[in-house]
């Protein structure tokens, strides 16, 4: 048992190690350029999926493999790990960091839930279209860390406030005015025979307790992890209540349930709904934009670098093909949630009329007002990012808009201005405009922290500011990723797939697409998004290209469905964020995230059938694609 144990220890020293040298017979026995490249994939590929080593050290595999084995020289293997993406995602996390320093996503996400109002259905509909909104600009993972301690604040008030009305009325436990009428628990929670002026309400701490530290990155956001319950100033920290002693008086016992920490069943199940709706809302807003996640860079760059005569993916004709598709995703997912946690009376959670609101509803409604009356007025800094991120994304959209001549047209030389140049010059002047509003001798609240006149020029970002927020892992995942592609193009292994997949020639398109999407949300869901979706990407080119099928038929659906790992914690980061809170279990991730899969297949699967057909031409074989495949074959 102890040889047993200390193999389990020193698995991943074992596969990195012993996978190599298995594989190593490949190029050994056939020393061709598809066989070299083919040894190099297949390794960085079990590197990234069983993440024996970091993510970023496995990508860096093909700057020494394909050098020693011949495949790309070394200038060409460096070239491919910084592309026009990297220049793009830097300048949008310039932005990211001006957003989360001065709270705009903060007033934004508040502004929201207090339009939504606080019946359980809206509040989680509230939460989901705020989300989806920062999900656009930001990472999911920054997003749901950002979103996560202000739904926690209004749950832990849900929670309080339900405490206090089972105290208040003993008699009633289960049966406040938002239970479930169907509740046959109700009496038992309750024990007539206690004389004792002192309550101790005991909470138990969840097996899945993480620590601060674990959840550095919502502490750095400026959210709150929970809600001050007692003067003495005990915390509760990552959605966890600690051990308290409460002091009320003359009161009978409530008997807490031994398999829950809340009240009543419906404000566990309100718990769970609201913290998976934000992670999901996360992956659906990251859909919508270009920049919303790596999985969308990694596709238009390895894209507009094997089809470089395409110029049908930009900024622009993803959006409006996405856009569509997360509304109908939003909508779906809310019902789902709401049927599956909230059940189907939507006229009792929905209703936004004040009459129907309960006690603990309105002081819900209260706290979120008094969160955001902390923020005070709007600040010259929030203003001025405000500014920036409207006047970023009005550049995206009218460079080439397709329809009309973009801002390019007015240059003389053609096709030499691109996302990243918008992005990049943007970021860039948010490291020189000072935060201080000019010719004003008072600061506002917005920019506190600037309190000396040798500060009155610090600007809206600093470097550690980008810095902290800088994904570098990401960056270096992405050019493993083009590496790879690079060495499948010049040694031809693309072809030799291609000529493998012959047999699937029969399938129509729409088939094709199907499995394809099937097979990277069920292979997504062990591994991280961008690894599968770097793997895959070759072999649904090479696909495409000898079934002659539009590679965008086959390519886009598989990158939004790579987004959809959604049924584990370990499915993607705002999976495993939402999970440390508490309120749900594996068996609610997995009941909830698989319903959501389906809908994400099922929506995509419309998209591309119905307006993506003519938005990129999917019905014919572009000629784009046809040339290529003649000159790799040539």
């Amino acid at each position: 048992m102890d040889l047993f144990r200390k193999l389990w220890r020193a698995r991943k020293l074992l596969v990195v190690v012993l996978i190599p040298l298995s594989l190593l017979p490949l190029p050994l026995i056939h020393p061709t350029s598809e066989a070299c490249c083919a040894y190099v994939l297949i390794v960085t590929a079990i590197y990234w999926v069983s993440e024996a080593v970091p993510l970023g050290a496995a990508a860096l595999v093909p700057a020494f493999l394909y050098p020693l084995f011949g495949v790309l020289k070394s200038s060409e293997v460096a070239a491919e790990y910084c592309k026009d993406t990297t220049l793009l995602l830097m300048g949008v996390i310039c932005l990211a960091a001006s957003i989360e320093k001065w709270n705009l996503h903060k007033r934004i996400a508040l502004r929201m839930v207090m339009v939504a109002g606080a019946k359980p259905g809206m509040l989680v509909l509230g939460f989901m279209c705020c989300t989806v909104f920062l999900s656009m600009w930001l990472s999911n993972t920054s997003t749901t860390a950002m979103v996560m301690p202000i739904a926690e604040a209004v749950l832990q008030q849900l929670i309080c406030t339900g405490l206090a009305d089972n105290l208040e009325n003993p008699d009633s436990t289960d049966g406040t005015e938002d239970d479930p009428p169907d509740d046959h628990d109700k009496e038992k929670d309750l024990e007539k025979s206690m004389e004792k002026n002192q309550l101790e309400l005991l909470y138990r701490d969840d097996s899945h307790n993480c620590t601060k530290q674990e959840l550095s990155a919502v502490s750095e956001s400026g959210g709150l992890n929970g809600l001050c319950l007692i003067s003495d100033g005990t915390k509760n920290t990552n959605g966890h209540l600690p051990q308290l002693a409460v002091e009320i008086p003359n009161v009978k016992r409530v008997k807490m349930r031994r398999d829950s920490q809340y009240p009543t069943k419906k404000d566990h199940m309100i718990c769970k709904c609201l913290t998976l709706s934000i992670t999901y809302a996360a992956t659906i807003g990251g859909l919508m934009t270009i920049t919303g996640t790596s999985t969308n860079l990694i596709f238009s760059e390895q894209f507009n670098t094997r089809y470089p005569d395409a110029k049908v993916i930009n900024f622009g004709t993803w959006f409006i093909f996405s856009f569509p598709i997360a509304i109908i995703m939003l909508v779906l997912t809310w019902l789902w949630l709401h049927f599956l946690f909230l059940g189907c009376n939507f006229r009792e959670t929905c209703s936004l009329s004040k009459k129907r609101k309960t006690r603990r509803e309105m002081l819900s409604e209260q706290r979120i007002h008094e969160e955001y009356e902390k923020l005070g007025p709007i600040s010259y800094p929030e203003v001025v990012t405000g500014v920036f991120f409207v006047l970023m994304t009005l550049l995206w959209f009218t460079r080439e808009p397709g329809f009309v001549p973009g801002w390019t047209s007015l240059f003389e030389k053609k096709g030499y201005r691109t996302d990243a140049t918008v992005s990049v010059l943007l970021g860039f002047l948010l490291f020189l405009i000072p935060a201080r509003r000019p010719f004003s001798s008072s600061c506002s609240s917005g920019c506190k922290d600037i309190d000396s006149e040798d500060d009155s020029l610090t600007p809206m970002i600093t470097w550690k500011d980008f810095q902290r927020l800088m994904p570098w892992e990401i960056v270096i995942l992405v050019g493993g990723g083009y590496a790879l592609a690079a060495g499948c193009k010049v040694s031809g292994l693309s072809v030799w797939i291609g000529r493998q997949l012959e047999p699937m020639s029969g399938l129509p398109p729409w088939a094709v697409t199907l499995l394809a999407c099937l097979l990277v949300s069920a292979v997504t869901e062990f591994a991280s998004n961008p690894a599968t979706l770097t793997v895959f990407l070759p072999i649904l080119c090479a696909l495409s290209e000898t079934l002659q099928i539009n590679p965008l038929h086959t390519l886009i659906p598989a990158t939004m469905c790579v987004s959809f790992g959604v049924m584990l914690p370990v499915g993607n980061p705002p999976n495993a964020i939402v999970f440390s809170y508490g309120h749900v279990q594996i068996r609610d991730m997995v009941k909830a995230g698989f319903g959501v899969n389906l809908i994400g297949v099922a929506v995509v699967m419309l998209a591309i059938t119905t307006w993506g057909v003519p938005l990129f031409n999917l019905s014919e074989f572009p000629v784009w694609a046809m040339g290529r495949n003649v000159t790799v074959g040539l």
